[in-house]
């Protein structure tokens, strides 16, 4: 029987370890039990790590308290809570002409935060089958350039002029990959997905369940109408006006560039049975394009004075890596981010919803061929992206303590704002630079082969930037703009 690699545990920046995924995925196998799954899958365990340090921190502030909250809360007497872990966390602060200042005051937190990743990245890689000695033994280094970038962005008038850490995170480790070439050793501490996903857990606290679902609903117009019209009017595209003879690597990258990336792109390959190279070529479009639009997006949204909520919905409805809207739409701000990984969550359940309807096309129209793969609605179950299920039920959980707990609002803002969403932009910080090391344009490159894939890919990007901007606009702005204004 052929090895089951489940689809949401994707390498977003190894085409040659995808192409060995699609490979596997694209044949009819067993799958792995609900257990199994759970304790192998990096989307389950970006729940349990996230969720690990949600209640680590949530305790923490709880029985820290004062002992007097309750009382000052019913006297309405101005009333503080402090995280006792405030000061094991936190990230570089500014300076003008010496870094040192930066880490001066902030050094306990730094290596606060490096070791509780550290330690709870390594456990975990263990647990889950993998060498968590082989991560230590990157990790250190893959900090040390979030760091670097933290500090990079710090300096006063690179803040001034809004280019924030994700920029810097990316750069750095383009430089390594793109000139020395990223070393073996980091590559096993260069967990991209990894990072994001358990950051984006540990965003659900944050995100009350009443804003989710005001933001939820004009999500959905923006991802599920956009998506489909971009996806079927990029193949139809490559079919009637390029001309493009594989209708798998049409289809393939139709999928990539208009559901979420390569996720999508590997699930829709396995659907239809695409080759090894077309999927290696679809990645390599996508990866190049998400670097260039997370770095380009935010700042022509800031240049032409968009609202966060409009740029966030813009930035989560067409950048293809869940990594790259969640930097890119920290870049603009909290509130940006909190819309764009909510679109781009919503989008992400089309993952399983595309595969399943591709697979039926195919079979059906395409190949018509008794030997097609048999698709079942549990596919659509093994190819939703798990740690959506984390980010969800983090923010009821929180919304329930927020909304019901005597001083909640008090207590989940300290365990907010003294822990987790420092950690957070760690995770976001330490995913970008993991982008950067494992992002390398030299081999990029000679995929471009022909110059229709390119050409459909810009044409079908152009396409989903215009439209989902228009949708955006009209469900954030005009339509539900009561509803999602805080």
């Amino acid at each position: 029987m052929t090895k089951t690699n489940h689809p949401a545990e994707t390498n977003q920046l190894d085409p040659e370890k995808d192409e060995e995924n699609a490979a596997t995925v694209s044949l009819p196998t067993e799958r792995p039990s609900l257990w199994r799954d759970m304790t192998t899958s990096e989307d389950w365990w970006a729940i349990w790590c996230a969720g690990i340090l949600l209640a680590i921190a949530f305790a923490a502030v709880w029985f820290g308290q004062p002992e007097n909250l309750s009382e000052s809360i019913a006297a309405q007497s101005p009333v503080e809570v402090v995280s006792p872990l405030k000061e094991w966390s936190a990230k570089p602060g500014k300076w003008d002409s010496n870094p040192v200042d930066s880490i001066a005051s902030k050094w306990q937190g730094i290596v606060g935060s490096f070791v509780i990743i550290g330690l709870l990245f390594t456990v975990a890689n263990q647990l889950r089958g993998k060498s968590g000695m082989a991560f230590l033994a990157g990790f250190p280094i893959v900090f040390a350039l979030a760091t670097l970038a933290y500090i990079l962005a710090g300096q006063s008038v690179v803040k001034a002029y809004n280019l924030e850490y994700a920029l810097w995170a990316l750069l750095v480790g383009l430089i390594i990959s793109n000139t020395v070439g990223t070393p073996s050793f980091l590559r096993s501490a260069a967990l991209t997905e990894f990072f994001i996903k358990t950051g984006l857990v540990l965003l659900g606290a944050e995100v009350l369940m009443s804003r989710l679902l005001a933001l939820g609903l004009p999500g959905v117009f923006v991802a599920w109408l956009v998506t489909p019209v971009v996806l079927i009017t990029t193949y139809i595209f490559g079919q009637k006006v390029l001309k493009i003879q594989s209708k798998s690597l049409n289809m393939v990258i139709s999928a990539d560039m208009s559901v979420c990336g390569v996720s999508a792109a590997i699930a829709t390959a396995a659907a239809c049975k695409a080759k090894k190279e077309e999927l290696s070529l679809s990645i390599g479009l996508s990866l190049g394009f998400t670097v260039i639009m997370m770095a380009v997006m935010p700042m022509v949204i800031t240049a032409l004075g968009i609202d966060p909520i409009l740029g966030g919905a813009w930035l989560g409805g067409t950048i293809d890596s869940t990594g790259a809207v969640a930097a890119a739409g920290a870049v603009l701000g909290d509130e940006a981010l909190e819309v764009a990984a909510t679109v781009k969550m919503i989008q992400n359940i089309l993952i399983g919803v595309t595969a399943f309807c591709v697979a039926i096309y195919w079979v059906t129209f395409v190949e018509r061929d008794a030997s097609g793969p048999k698709i079942g609605l549990s596919e659509i179950w093994y190819r939703f992206p798990k740690f959506v299920l984390g980010f969800v039920t983090m923010s009821i959980l929180f919304s329930i303590l927020y909304s019901t707990l005597v001083g909640g609002p008090e207590l989940v803002g300290a365990m907010i704002g003294g822990s987790t969403k420092t950690l957070r932009g760690w995770f976001f910080c330490l995913a970008f630079v993991s982008i950067g090391l494992e992002t390398n344009f030299r081999e990029l490159l000679p995929q471009l082969r022909g110059g229709k894939p390119l050409v459909l890919y810009v044409c079908g990007q152009s396409l989903n930037i215009c439209l989902t901007l228009i949708v955006a606009y009209l469900m954030f702005k005009v339509v539900f703009v009561d509803v999602v204004t805080p």
